[in-house]
C-alpha cells in the first residue's frame, strides 16, 4: 500500500505539471518576452507546489531523469523506478489529454522540438540542462538542513533551466512531459520524442555519477580534517 501511494504520488504530480506547466505554454504562448517567462515560471511554481504537497510521500521526482539518478545514487530500488517511472508516463498522457481536451486541439500541447533540426544539439542542449536541474535535486536533496527550502530551490532551478532552453527546444529535461504531449500530437513530435527521453535519462546519469564523484571528494576532505 505505501508503494501504491508514492506511485498515486508521483502520477498526480506529473498529471499536474504537464497539464499546468505545458498549458501555460499553450494558454499564453511563448511567442513574446512575457509568454516565454510565464511559461518557464510555470514550469518552477508546479514544481514547488508539488514538492510541498506530496514530496513527502514520494520525494516528488515527477520525472523519470531524477528517479534514474536517485537509482543510481541508490535512493531507489528498481521495483520503485519501475513504478515511478510508469506513473510519471500515464501522469503525463493523462495531463496532455486533459489539455487537449480543455483547449479544444491536439495540434499544441507545449511539445518539445528539435533545435533548428538539428538532433545533435538538441541532443546536448538537453544533457546539458538536465545535468543543471538534477544535480541541484540531489546536492538540496542530501543535506537535511536544506529540507525547509528544497521545493523552492528545485523550482527556481527548473524555473532558470526553462527561461535559457526554451528558445532552443521548448525545454524538456524529462522524458515523461514531452512523451505526454508527443504522443498526442503526433507527426515530428512523436517522432522526435526520442531525443527528448534519452537525453534527460543521460543527462540525469551524468548529474548523478558527478555528485557521487564530488560529494566522496568532500567526505575524504573532511575525514582527513578531522583527523
Amino acid at each position: 500500500m505505501e508503494a501504491l501511494k508514492k506511485y498515486v504520488a508521483e502520477f498526480i504530480g506529473t498529471f499536474v505539471l504537464v497539464l499546468f506547466a505545458c498549458g501555460t505554454a499553450v494558454v499564453v504562448g511563448c511567442g513574446t518576452p512575457a509568454g516565454y517567462l510565464a511559461t518557464a515560471i510555470a514550469f518552477g511554481l508546479v514544481i514547488v507546489a508539488m514538492a510541498y504537497s506530496i514530496g513527502n510521500i514520494s520525494g516528488c521526482h515527477i520525472n523519470p531523469a531524477v528517479s534514474f539518478a536517485m537509482l543510481i545514487l541508490k535512493k531507489i530500488d528498481v521495483k520503485d523506478f519501475c513504478g515511478y517511472v510508469v506513473a510519471q508516463f500515464v501522469g503525463a498522457i493523462a495531463g496532455a489529454g486533459v489539455l487537449g481536451y480543455l483547449t479544444g486541439g491536439f495540434d499544441s500541447l507545449g511539445q518539445n522540438g528539435l533545435y533548428d533540426g538539428d538532433v545533435a544539439k538538441s541532443l546536448i542542449i538537453e544533457i546539458i540542462l538536465t545535468f543543471i536541474f538534477v544535480i541541484a535535486i540531489i546536492g538540496v536533496t542530501s543535506k537535511a538542513e536544506f529540507s525547509s527550502v528544497a521545493g523552492l530551490v528545485i523550482g527556481l532551478s527548473l524555473t532558470m533551466v526553462h527561461i535559457f532552453g526554451i528558445h532552443f527546444t521548448g525545454t524538456s529535461v524529462n522524458p515523461a512531459r514531452s512523451f505526454g504531449p508527443a504522443l498526442f500530437v503526433g507527426g515530428d513530435a512523436l517522432a522526435d520524442v526520442w531525443v527528448f527521453i534519452v537525453a534527460p535519462l543521460i543527462g540525469g546519469a551524468l548529474a548523478a555519477v558527478c555528485y557521487m564523484f564530488l560529494s566522496s571528494s568532500s567526505e575524504k576532505k573532511s575525514t582527513s580534517k578531522k583527523k
